[in-house]
């Protein structure tokens, strides 16, 4: 039997690395349309920048501090040899991320479509961005003028910006410099799509429009040579709060938001063509120096940008799938009706989010509604749910809601939903201190006769109708008792965090979801050694927590069988002999991202299901607050069976984790079907 140690768990920042090549793959994989390929660059370039952000820094700073014996992290390494690892995967990963951006240039030339720079521009196109820049990017340019002895101006890190070099070419040389940032906004596009040819499209970037139009914004200084090149900054994400107990929460977050956008660099990418001094200067004002932190690119950086890329061609695009409606839920009736005689399980983006809406709206004007509770981590830029809230607590509704202002990237968005709803008159809480709420909970409280009835909703993703249509999620609407009672509860611990509660059928972290889980794994176990099936089916986004993964090895050393889906970093090891033989897994990265959480148990021939808002990290399970829910009703608990079995079988987009290092697909045995998961799904979903 292998030793339960971190020899046996794959290290967590390598797993994402691999999880990132596998969005990578995405953009190679010549079944996609050519231009979704051109987004998974945009989804790899910017999953990477937050990698840096957060998981890089991190390593720099347990580097940092590790004494002569430094700790080992998972996989048995070492903080500076794991970071020495990160920085090789990531190289090797960007060379194929270059070749595939090239490569994909060349495959839309040959579809019409071209990406053209400054110097390739016909008569009628150099007046069109003479034109576009006078009208659109002009008012939004803002040159700084760097001098050595002068501090550099503030830089953010989630933009891109030019390094302006200005010189003559005889004569005293009179050397200026200068930094324009790009002024990406949705007014002013990072891809602006130009007078073509006929059976052509042209597309250039913003940042060339500014590099033709460099001498209009440098047109009073002496010169007759300009260059300019293009560099990005990563800094350090960590959010810290000072311990003043005279500053409000929201202060303190204003402070640390302020402290973090001010972050100490930790990686400049620039373009390899920058003149020397140039990019001494730079490298110089922010204090790295050449090595692991300063890396050369190309021509263009924070390629995340191609997410947008202009929809010039539909053609090359993924159809779009209209959501399909709840065959349970009528158009223009009730919704709280439907949840009183049945539960409903609805399956985003397959199905239409507009049912939640709905769920909100129509508790907003219900006249025997009362109260409206829900946890908020991350909701759309022009939310629909927070317009619900505030019209309900205008229509005389108890609103309160749990706003979590520690929602990494998310923090300066819900300081401003926490004022447009104090305005309306909701009660804003912000949680419990030491503990981010991640759960995704509403609770509806209705009068009805003598009584209050609560119908309660309990999700996996958030409350954002944008992301809904991209992210594969479940919410349950129900009006059971116990589970409404459950989550009264709950939101009455986040308003008076001393008191101690218990709850009948929620399953909340990090109070009781950890020995929940590991209670039910152990009677897997205990029916397995007695002879019975005994089986653990479960979904993640990731799968890192140690004790959890421990006690998924010791199943299958039992003879459990363990299917897991993994979307990205999963450290459990399946298929090792005498550890994992009876677990396998499998991630899936397809046009929808897989973000729903379901663990399944055999439970001796009575299947019990349920889905959640955490994954099993140490993070979900120790330090926020999460609410998972038993799925009751029979018919549901089947459809949740299914979904997990049709993922399964996927043969198109599924990958073996049994072997990290290839991400190999799974792909189809000879003379069977090609099983393609999400589409599958909407096709089982339509019969329903």
């Amino acid at each position: 039997m292998a030793e339960l140690n971190r020899s046996v768990l794959f290290n967590r920042e390598l797993s994402w690395l691999l999880f990132n090549e596998r969005v990578l793959q995405e953009a190679q994989d010549e079944s996609v349309p050519l231009i979704q390929r051109l987004r998974f660059l945009g989804i790899y370039s910017n999953n990477l920048d937050e990698f840096y952000k957060v998981r890089v820094a991190n390593l720099e700073r347990l580097v940092a501090l590790t004494g002569r014996r430094p700790k080992r992290l998972s996989g048995d390494y070492a903080p500076a040899e794991l970071l020495d690892t990160v920085r090789e995967k990531i190289s090797l990963l960007h060379e194929k991320y270059e070749a595939t951006y090239h490569h994909l240039l060349k495959e839309m030339e040959r579809e019409g479509i071209e990406v053209v720079n400054e110097r390739e521009l016909t008569d009628e196109q150099q007046q069109f961005v003479w034109d576009y820049f006078a009208s659109t990017v002009s008012i939004r340019t803002v040159p700084l003028m760097l001098r050595k002895r002068n501090r550099l101006p503030f830089l953010r890190d989630d933009r891109s910006y030019l390094a302006i070099k200005m010189w003559r070419s005889k004569g005293r040389a009179n050397v200026r410099y200068a930094i324009i940032e790009i002024p990406v906004s949705s007014a002013c596009p990072r891809f602006v799509t130009l007078p073509s040819p006929e059976g052509k499209i042209q597309i250039i970037f913003l940042d060339d429009i500014l590099r033709f139009c460099l001498d209009e914004i440098f047109f009073m200084f002496d010169y007759d040579e300009i260059t300019a090149h293009a560099f990005k900054l990563t800094r350090d994400a960590e959010l810290t709060l000072d311990d003043d107990i005279s500053k409000s929460l929201i202060q303190k977050m204003e402070q640390g938001i302020d402290k973090r956008m001010h972050g100490r660099p930790i990686r400049l990418v620039y373009d390899r063509e920058m003149p020397r001094d140039l990019l001494d200067l730079i490298t110089s004002k922010f204090g790295l120096t050449d090595g692991d932190n300063v890396n050369a690119g190309g021509r263009y950086h924070f390629l995340r940008d191609l997410m947008k890329f202009p929809r010039v061609a539909p053609a090359l695009e993924y159809p779009r799938q209209v959501p399909l409606l709840h065959p349970g839920v009528k158009k223009f009736s009730s919704i709280l009706s439907v949840i009183k005689k049945k539960d409903l399980l609805v399956a985003y983006p397959y199905q239409s989010f507009t049912h939640l809406l709905d769920f909100l709206r129509e508790a907003a004007i219900d006249p025997y509604v009362e109260s409206i509770f829900i946890t908020i981590y991350r909701v759309a830029e022009r939310s629909k749910v927070i317009s619900a809230l505030t019209n309900a607590a205008r229509n005389g509704k108890r609103v309160v809601a749990l706003v979590e202002l520690m929602a990494r990237f998310d923090e300066e968005r819900n300081i401003e939903f926490t004022d447009t709803l104090q305005e309306a008159g909701v009660k804003v809480i912000h949680g419990i201190e030491g503990l981010k709420v991640h759960s995704k909970l509403i609770l509806v409280q209705r009068r009805e006769g003598s009584r209050l009835k609560g119908y309660t909703h309990i999700g996996t993703g958030n409350f954002n109708e944008d992301t809904a249509t991209l992210y594969s999620d479940f919410s349950l609407f129900t009006a059971n008792d116990a589970i409404a009672a459950d989550a009264a509860k709950v939101f009455d611990f986040l308003q008076h965090t001393h008191r101690h509660f218990e709850c009948r059928e929620l399953i909340v972290s990090p109070y009781f979801m950890r020995d929940f889980f590991v209670a039910k794994i152990a009677r897997e176990i205990h029916n397995a050694e007695a002879g019975r099936p005994a089986y653990i089916y479960a979904k993640f986004n990731s799968l890192t927590d140690e004790d959890m993964i421990y006690e998924l090895y010791r199943a299958s050393m039992a003879g459990v069988e363990v299917r897991l889906i993994v979307r990205g970093a999963c450290c459990l090891m399946p298929g090792v002999e005498g550890l994992s033989e009876h677990i396998r897994a499998i991630s899936i990265v397809d046009k929808f991202l897989e973000h729903s959480r379901i663990i399944i148990f055999g439970n001796g021939g009575d299947e019990q299901a349920y889905i959640a808002s955490a994954d099993w990290m140490a993070r979900n399970l120790n330090r926020r607050v999460e609410v998972g829910v038993p799925i009751l009703d029979k018919e549901l608990r089947r459809t949740l069976r299914d979904f997990f079995d049709i993922q399964w079988a996927d043969t198109e987009k599924a990958r073996d984790l049994s072997n990290f290092a290839e991400n190999r697909y799974v792909g189809a045995p000879a003379g069977t079907p090609q099983v393609r998961a999400q589409e599958a799904i909407y096709e089982y979903l339509e019969k329903k």
